[in-house]
């Protein structure tokens, strides 16, 4: 355990040096607020079925953060590590090797959270942002989404033989999914067609969940998204166990 906490504590001080992962993770998702904050407001609108667009943006961008972590600084992270050598040799230190993945999930899910804390306190102060739900639920669709987004970097990093690759993968998969998907446009706004084949991205799923649990929905509307994430968590785990290579 003490081996644990050490090398998740030098994961973590070189995840704040890395200004790729830092920014998308701590500053884009903000300076999206910030700027249709600016242009929309925060007014209750029956469009947003009584919420303002800042209330209804701001979990969409935590499906931003979660993404960013899963696809880009996890994938990129592992696929570098190994393509450098340092999974070979982290893999002959006394450290076991789940020891070396939890390391890097726990960095991100912290860098994750942070994100997510440093955007929902600037909604309050700056935009007045609306909270209707449970917050308990809002968490646990937060664990569930960022589990399963990391299982999926996880995969990417497995069968991409390099940092280089996994990064065009990564954005690949990235932005037709933040536009796609609710994160950036809210999905009211979407053309219908759009809508109906947005279903088959995840970020999708991650954004509805969060939306809805905001706003006050129960699981009872939300278990397809609830399966569909459980699903991707599950498969991602499973590929990702069968193809990860330490060199």
């Amino acid at each position: 355990m003490r081996g644990l906490w050490k090398l998740t504590w030098i994961e973590m001080k070189l995840f704040l040096r890395e200004p790729m992962g830092t920014f998308f993770t701590l500053v884009f998702p903000m300076m999206l607020l910030f700027l249709f904050g600016s242009i929309y407001g925060n007014k209750p609108t029956p469009f947003f079925g009584g919420y303002g667009a800042v209330d209804v943006s701001v979990p969409a961008y935590i499906g931003i953060i979660i993404a960013t972590s899963g696809l880009f600084s996890l994938s990129i992270t592992m696929a570098s590590y190994r393509e450098q050598g340092i999974l070979r040799r982290l893999q002959a230190t006394p450290l076991s090797p789940h020891t070396i993945l939890i390391s890097q999930v726990i960095v991100l899910f912290l860098m994750t959270t942070l994100g997510l804390v440093l955007l929902v306190i600037a909604g309050k102060v700056v935009f007045a942002l609306r909270f209707g739900g449970n917050i308990f639920n809002v968490i646990i669709a937060f664990i569930l989404s960022s589990l399963s987004f990391f299982s999926l970097g996880f995969v990417i990093a497995s069968v991409m033989p390099t940092a280089r690759t996994a990064q065009i993968v990564a954005m690949v998969l990235f932005y037709p999914m933040i536009f796609l998907s609710g994160a950036t446009i809210p999905r009211e706004a979407l053309p219908q067609t759009i809508k109906q084949y947005s279903q088959i991205l995840p970020l999708t799923h991650v954004v509805t969940l969060l939306r809805g649990f905001w706003i006050g929905d129960g699981w009872n509307k939300h278990f397809t998204e609830v399966g569909i994430l459980s699903a991707l968590l599950v498969i991602g785990v499973i590929v990702s166990a069968k193809t990860f290579r330490w060199e």
